[in-house]
C-alpha cells in the first residue's frame, strides 16, 4: 500500500448527480466532471429515487474516467479513494459506495466515507 498521499478520486452519488473528482496535493483540483439527471426526474416535478439510482449505475464508471482523463492521470496514479456516504438517498448513495470500496479493494488503496 503507498504511503504518501498525491492523487485522490473523489466520488459522489448522494441523489441526482454523478460526479468524480481529482485531487492533487500538490496543484489542487485537477478535474471535476458531473452528469446531471435533471431531466431524467423533470417530468416527475423531483427525483425519484429508483430512476437516480440506475442513472448512477449507467454513468459512474464513465464518470470516473472522464475525470482522469481531464487530470491527465490513470487509476495506477490514485492513491486514495473518498466517497460520500450520507447524507443522501441510501440506494444513490450505496451504487457511490460500493463503487468506491471495490475500486480500491482492487488496487489496494484505502478508501474513505465522508459526509458532506
Amino acid at each position: 500500500m503507498k504511503k504518501n498521499i498525491r492523487y485522490t478520486l473523489g466520488i459522489e452519488t448522494s441523489c441526482d448527480e454523478t460526479a468524480a473528482a481529482v485531487y492533487d496535493a500538490e496543484k489542487g483540483i485537477l478535474s471535476s466532471v458531473l452528469f446531471s439527471q435533471i431531466a431524467l426526474h423533470e417530468k416527475y416535478g423531483g427525483v425519484v429515487p429508483e430512476i437516480a439510482s440506475r442513472a448512477h449505475l449507467e454513468k459512474i464508471n464513465g464518470i470516473i474516467a472522464h475525470a482522469l482523463e481531464k487530470a491527465e492521470i490513470t487509476l495506477d496514479d490514485i492513491d486514495v479513494i473518498a466517497v460520500t456516504n450520507k447524507p443522501g438517498l441510501p440506494g444513490s448513495l450505496l451504487v457511490g459506495v460500493c463503487f468506491a470500496k471495490a475500486l480500491a479493494w482492487t488496487r489496494n488503496i484505502p478508501s474513505l466515507a465522508l459526509t458532506i
